[in-house]
């Protein structure tokens, strides 16, 4: 349905005689009832963040005139409320004034509700972080994981032989697009399937570009070795004859699966904390490790193969993203805990992550005993919790829900899990009404800036709420599937591809939250089970 429709069958229902309303009572009247109306949709998400707390999520960008604008969210377990839009060129990077703004906006929520501070890991950020933690003791500044995730991949696509086999893609790309005639004939071949998709940041659109290109290996090489192309006056181009040159070449697409090996484990990985759906606080510890048992298995666990990208992603989740906070939800996520009771309790960084934070976010000392007392009974599965129907439902619901459902019997350690699991760890929910917020900044629509916030609260506000009235709440996380089509995971180095497979993922909102549990090991070893089945049947 298009936008205008509700408001053009409304119009038509009330008849002739309709007046329309004036400017006074659009911009006022008609405005202050869209605010009260929308504080009203957000009231039970008010309630929730005083039940069990809440995460501020903040994020900067720049807008056309250069100016720095910081977008002031809340998120708990109803969802994400928009609350303020802030212009901040004069102080982003003055980590001092930062604390201020966000002290400002800590002390606006509810000191008492709120849990966790996102931001990006910018040096400004961090060190308003910390001026935040040391005022506030019972709260975290947490280094948004979109972000970090983004840095990591930012790091991968650095290592020079990675870099040039990118930049060699987009050539490609740009020579083909740039050229209708060409592009025609590229479609026809691929079956009109296009070869790039941008994503929300650079290097998940890298990604994206080097899969769909290896998609469509086979499909682009007959293109270039085709009468069409042969008898094109692109042959006889310098730009044409590299690209066909590319296009043959081994080597290249020998680095394009080892840049998908790499990375495409931490795209899913990002994709999870990017998301709106769930609550991924519980899920992040586990995704990281599978993602790095996931890149080891595509190599065989030839240490020699991966060593620099550890390095990599281990210097990034080791400084920004591996925190008590994680640790805490790992720990009380039931679906990794149970599997591995033994081994999670004999292990140090767990059960140290858990303890940091619990004595962090539950400053009562009283209230942190009772905790440690109820632990036992979750450890050990009793009452409730080793019910046959809370057993079963472990993989089933999401953690916070099911710790509602059973964990009466532990009131005090129900609270805390609760509190942990409905966080976020990421603060790109922030970046979605980019849009939005440029218009209202311009020049045109400054003389409504007494009215900024209003507009914005109300659109924005509309917006996540359909957004979050729409996800699916009975569909867990599973971190047990990973797309067949990843090819690439399967060791193919020669490059060989369905070329009418449909992309590994696409950026939309239709995505599961599918990462990379299943190994290539794993992969194989099924094909091969079926192919000898297949051969002993004829």
């Amino acid at each position: 349905m298009r936008v205008l429709d509700p408001m053009i069958e409304a119009i038509g229902q009330y008849g002739p005689g309709m007046k329309p309303p004036t400017n006074h009572e659009v911009r006022v009247t008609q405005l202050k009832k869209e605010v009260k109306h929308t504080e009203d949709l957000m009231k039970y998400h008010k309630e929730d963040c005083a039940k069990y707390g809440c995460s501020i999520m903040v994020d900067g960008w720049t807008d056309k005139r250069g100016r720095t604008l910081i977008n002031f969210l809340v998120n708990c377990s109803r969802g994400t409320m928009f609350v303020e839009s802030v212009d901040a060129s004069s102080y982003s990077k003055d980590g001092q004034k930062l604390f201020e703004l966000l002290d400002k906006f800590v002390e606006k929520v509810g000191k008492e509700n709120v849990v966790q501070v996102i931001t990006d890991s910018a040096t400004a950020n961090v060190l308003a972080g910390r001026f935040l933690e040391a005022k506030y003791e019972h709260l975290c500044w947490t280094p948004c994981a979109a972000h970090c995730l983004d840095l990591m991949l930012e790091d991968i696509f650095k290592i020079p032989r990675l870099k040039k086999t990118f930049e060699r893609g987009i050539a490609i790309h740009g020579y083909i697009y740039n050229r209708p005639t060409l592009l025609n004939i590229m479609r026809r071949f691929t079956n009109l399937k296009n070869l790039i998709k941008p994503a929300k940041t650079r290097f998940a659109t890298a990604f994206l570009t080097l899969s769909r290109m290896h998609q469509q290996k086979n499909n682009l090489r007959k293109m270039v070795t085709s009468e069409d192309w042969t008898s094109s006056k692109w042959v006889k181009e310098p730009q044409g004859k590299r690209m066909a040159q590319t296009l043959l070449m081994p080597s290249f697409w020998n680095t394009v699966v080892f840049a998908l090996k790499v990375s495409g484990p931490l795209v899913k990985v990002l994709r999870l904390v990017d998301t709106e759906k769930k609550p991924p606080m519980g899920y992040i510890y586990e995704a990281m490790d599978r993602a790095k048992e996931c890149i080891a298995s595509s190599f065989d666990h030839k240490e020699e193969k991966y060593n620099e990208i550890f390095e990599i992603i281990d210097k990034r989740w080791d400084v920004q993203l591996h925190r008590p906070l994680d640790a805490a939800a790992h720990f009380l996520n039931l679906e990794f805990f149970y599997p591995k009771a033994l081994e999670v309790q004999k292990g140090h960084e767990v059960m140290n992550g858990f303890y940091e934070c619990m004595q962090r976010l539950v400053p009562d000392v009283t209230v942190q005993d009772l905790i440690t007392n109820e632990m036992s009974i979750y450890m050990k599965a009793e009452s409730l919790f080793g019910k046959s129907v809370a057993i079963r439902q472990r993989n089933t619901r999401a953690p916070a829900d099911w710790w509602a459902s059973y964990g009466s019997y532990t009131p005090n350690l129900q609270t805390f899990a609760i509190k942990v699991l409905s966080l976020t760890c990421s603060s790109s929910g922030c970046e979605r009404n980019w849009s939005v917020f440029e218009h209202l900044h311009s020049k045109k629509r400054n003389r409504l800036e007494q009215h900024l916030n209003d507009l914005v609260y109300v659109k924005y506000d509309r917006t996540l709420r359909l957004r979050y009235d729409m996800r699916n709440t009975l569909d867990p996380i599973s971190l047990q599937n990973i797309d067949e089509s990843n090819e690439w995971l399967l060791g193919r180095m020669d490059g060989e591809s369905d070329g009418d497979n449909e992309p590994v993922f696409d950026d939309d909102d239709g995505l599961t939250w599918a990462t990379v549990a299943r190994t290539s090991r794993v992969e194989e070893s099924s094909h091969a089970s079926r192919a000898t089945s297949k051969r002993s049947k004829a």
